[in-house]
């Protein structure tokens, strides 16, 4: 295994882990407000809006879109929203702790489709 490949790993690991903590802390979360519905049963959560932008996030890396030090230089993952026109959109912030642009935004329309990525946040 090279170094490259190395890294990878250690990387895809840091992502698992981190999805795994999140959905950890949102079932915490969930059962410390006494089980009521927050909801309208197809809401699109933040849990699934970080899964869905890892997935891309991977795919962006592996296909070169985003060099690959934005693979091992990951140092915070944000979770938000933003309104776009008269429509509600999550945002998934990858931030970096070295080389320029610092953060990659991938945004998701409130049903969960994938409404583009930057690296403004706008």
């Amino acid at each position: 295994m090279n170094a490259a490949q190395s890294t990878r790993t250690m990387t895809h690991g840091a992502i698992i882990a981190l999805i795994f903590l999140t959905t950890v802390l949102a079932g915490a979360a969930v059962y410390a407000h006494g089980g009521k519905s927050h909801g309208a049963g197809g809401e699109f959560t933040n849990l699934e809006a970080l899964k869905k932008a890892t997935e891309l996030y991977d795919k962006l890396v592996a296909t070169n879109k985003l060099d690959v030090k934005w693979e091992t230089a990951v140092e915070t993952v944000r979770i938000g929203e933003r309104l776009k026109g008269s429509e509600t959109e999550k945002v998934v912030a990858f931030s970096r702790s070295t080389g320029e642009p610092k953060t990659v935004y991938i945004f998701f329309t409130s049903r969960g489709d994938y409404a583009g990525s930057n690296f403004t946040g706008q």
